[in-house]
Formats: structure tokens, sequence, C-alpha cells
């Protein structure tokens, strides 16, 4: 059985795999402070439906409260342990099933079974709190292993904290014209895929929200990292097959185990 995934913009996606449905930070917003959607609809209510929803870290772009709250009363919801004390706003959401997590929790859903692994990134809630979480990616095991990398940069251990995978979902860009530490470009998001080795990816995180005003600012870093990784990973990593995905945009990979 194949496993869809589609991309709804930014760090959201669904895996569709053995009769779950995984959503990954969703953000349904049209802007988020000083940030505007510029491309892509805001997603549509299938989008909301999800049998389990996993939070990478706790930036606002990634937890996004009022999206949370649009989801479907007792969707189960993994997020980085600490988060309800960091942000408040997620013990109000009394209507879904938030479960904490760290990396090397493992999590069964259905038929499916979520590896909790680490990433490299700022994990607390900013611009201000002193809380501090870890910033999480996850591996979802069904038919397919499929990461959802979050946002992280490089780091040495890679490849054997997160094990061998099928499918990455890997981010290639942001939201602004500087990437800070902590982050994938699209060359180094190659690099990454060189040293995981899945059989399939999809590029993720770059092309949906600018910031306001900006819009002549580096306009290459808004539109291009999507082609950009394409193109370098058919140099590095030419038997990995990448999946340029449209925003609500979706491609069935068939695994072979």
């Amino acid at each position: 059985m194949p496993v869809e995934i589609t991309w709804w913009g930014h760090a959201t996606c669904t895996v569709a795999d053995s009769g779950v449905r995984v959503l990954t930070d969703p953000l349904f917003a049209r802007r988020l402070a000083h940030l505007r959607r510029r491309r892509g609809a805001v997603p549509t209510a299938d989008a909301r439906r999800a049998d389990l929803v996993l939070i990478s870290h706790l930036h606002a772009d990634h937890l996004h409260v009022p999206s949370l709250e649009r989801l479907d009363p007792g969707t189960r919801l993994l997020v980085p342990r600490g988060a309800p004390r960091a942000v408040p706003g997620l013990r109000r959401l009394t209507r879904l099933s938030v479960t904490e997590v760290a990396p090397g929790d493992v999590i069964p859903v259905g038929d499916v079974v979520v590896r909790v692994v680490p990433a490299r990134h700022d994990g607390r809630r900013l611009p201000v709190g002193p809380h501090r979480s870890p910033a999480l990616g996850y591996v979802v095991e069904g038919q397919a292993r499929t990461y959802f990398a979050g946002d992280t940069g490089l780091f040495d251990s890679m490849a054997e904290e997160v094990g061998p995978i099928d499918v990455a979902l890997l981010p290639v860009g942001g939201w602004g014209p500087h990437l800070g530490e902590g982050h994938l470009d699209a060359g180094r998001a190659a690099e990454a895929l060189a040293r995981l080795a899945p059989r399939s990816a999809v590029p993720v995180h770059y092309g949906t929200y600018w910031p306001i005003g900006m819009d002549a600012v580096r306009p290459h870093e808004f539109h291009a990292p999507g082609e950009e990784f394409v193109r370098i990973a058919a140099e590095r990593v030419p038997d990995v097959a990448v999946h340029l995905l449209g925003h609500g945009e979706s491609v069935r990979v068939g695994v072979a185990r």
C-alpha cells in the first residue's frame, strides 16, 4: 500500500500511512505577526483531519495555538516535553489529548509507530520566555518510515539517531531573507539527504510565508529553495527521488521492503 504525503505549505504536511493520518506543525493562518502567506491558499478543512498531530518545537510558526484550536475534538497531539509550561495557551486545549515527548520516546497510534528523534534547533518560545523544550524530529513507521525533520541543522549523529528511513520531509528554506543557525538551506538539506539515504524526499519549509513589506528583499530566498534542492540533490544523491510539490499537492510513495 503506498504512503501518501500532502504538503499544505511551510512545515505543515499530512502523512497518510496504514489508515492513520499524521499532521505536522499545523499552520492555518493568512498572517502570523509580521509574516503574510504569499503563496498557496490557506489549507482546507481536509487538512485539519488527523489522528495524530506532531509539533516539532515551540516557535510560533510551528506551534500555532489558534491553528491547534481548529482541530477536531479528541485529536491526539505530541508536543516537546515542557511545552505546556512554556506556552500557556496549550493548557487551554482541553478538547485535545496532549502528550509531552522527548527523544527516544516511541508512541503507537493504530497501525503506525512514531519515534521521537533529536533536532538541532533553538527550542525556546520566542521572542520571550525562559523555559526551554527540546526541538524534535519524528519518524512515522508504518508501511514506510517517514522522517519529519521539523527545523534542524546538520549534526554529526543525524543518520545514527534518525535511523533508517524511506521518505524524508526536509526543510530547505525559511520565512525571511536570512537563515540563522539550526536551519537547513537547499545545500545543507542535500547533505542531510546524503547522510540519511532515503528512497524519496519532499522539500518543505519554504515559499509560503514572508515578512510584510519585504517582498523585494532577496526574493530568491522565497521562491528558489525547492528547485535548488531538487538540482543539488540530483547531483549529490541521484538515487533519491525528490518530489517537488505545490501547496495542497500530494504524492504517493511506494515502498519496497
